[in-house]
């Protein structure tokens, strides 16, 4: 069974080449979830590191699909979205009974404390809702090689440096990153016969040729993160989406950094960082050597300032997002972003087909 199959068998809704929905933290909850998987992808609401309201998101998922006209077929009645987690942070004894109870169609793993903590994810969840598939997110060859032969995930995230928000400090892009997992992953298969997990790329995908490409590179699908925040169902500002929408030139106007981890005092290990654009804080912090405290005095203050502190020239809030970000530039409702970028893909083939035959 070719990967095209195995995902329609075990998300019978989906329609191929697969969309997924990023599971950001605090931004991708249940209405963008059910809007992604009700356009023919998958949708993950992002618990994140904090699980104690990830009930009631669940509960206003159920809500919105019971609303559907029709319902989403899934396998063994689980529930047609995924649930994604950043491990070295979230509660395992609080998300296992949640997982069990509801059934969500997949799990998703990112940065764990260690290796014996994902496997530790792993096998409550399995035990929990033997239905649920395991996904991983990773950033490097080792790391991928690692994962599938600790806990054989059903599908591999390979995420690129060009990706907004949190990954590895030390990466590559993903148009080498992704050929050499794919390439690590058969030659692991060859020596064990273990079953290969599915590759979906993640990491600077905006748009229709973008998703193509990360095709050729041997994905069965893409992740689309930083496009999503430019929908309604993005729980984020109209001040952080205005900073998107103007945005362009990315891999200048964005940067990875731990400056907003700083700023914001989240804990992320030594070995991640996060992208997003540039604002004031970032040059006062780097290029003027500002301190500690007092960028973190003036942050809080354009805290209380509203969408004010994302605004043009000298706003100082956080904006992560990806180097994609110049490919951005309309609010567009997240099940016709899904339905754009994935219909798109037969329009770019084409165009590629005929200029290989001249």
């Amino acid at each position: 069974m070719d990967d095209m199959q195995r995902l329609k068998e075990d998300y019978p809704w989906i329609q191929t080449p697969l969309v997924v929905g990023a599971p950001m933290r605090l931004i991708a909850l249940a209405d963008m979830a059910v809007e992604v998987s009700k356009a023919g992808g998958i949708g993950f609401i992002g618990a994140g590191t904090d699980v104690s309201d990830l009930e009631s998101h669940i509960q206003h998922a159920k809500t919105l699909l019971n609303d559907t006209p029709a319902a989403l077929p899934t396998k063994n009645r689980t529930l047609p979205i995924g649930i994604g987690f950043i491990n070295w942070g979230a509660d395992l004894e609080t998300a296992i009974p949640i997982i069990a109870q509801h059934r969500p169609a997949a799990v998703w793993f990112f940065a764990p404390s260690s290796t014996a903590s994902l496997v530790q994810w792993a096998e409550a969840s399995r035990t929990a809702s033997p239905s649920t598939k395991i996904w991983v997110q990773i950033g490097s060859v080792k790391d991928a090689v690692e994962v599938v032969q600790q806990i054989s995930p059903d599908v591999l995230v390979v995420q690129g440096t060009d990706a907004g928000g949190h990954g590895l400090v030390q990466g590559a892009s993903i148009i080498t990153l992704l050929p050499e997992v794919s390439d690590a992953i058969d030659a692991l298969h060859h020596r064990t016969q273990r079953t290969k997990p599915i590759l979906l790329a993640a990491g600077g995908i905006s748009e229709s040729r973008t998703f193509t490409a990360s095709l050729t590179l041997g994905a069965s699908g893409c992740v689309l993160g930083t496009r999503l925040l430019a929908t309604p169902e993005a729980a984020i500002s109209s001040g952080y989406r205005s900073a998107i929408l103007r945005t362009t030139d990315g891999g200048q106007s964005t940067v990875r950094t731990k400056v907003y981890d700083s700023l914001r005092g989240t804990n992320w290990a030594g070995t991640h960082n996060a992208r997003g654009i540039i604002t004031q804080s970032y040059v006062d912090a780097v290029e003027k050597g500002m301190s500690q405290e007092e960028n973190t005095r003036l942050y809080r203050e354009e805290m209380r300032k509203g969408d004010e502190g994302w605004r043009e020239g000298g706003g100082r809030m956080t904006a992560y997002a990806g180097s994609g970000v110049g490919l951005v530039r309309e609010v567009k409702g997240a099940g016709e972003v899904v339905r754009e970028v994935r219909e798109g893909v037969v329009g770019v083939l084409e165009r590629v087909g005929r200029r290989a035959r001249l």
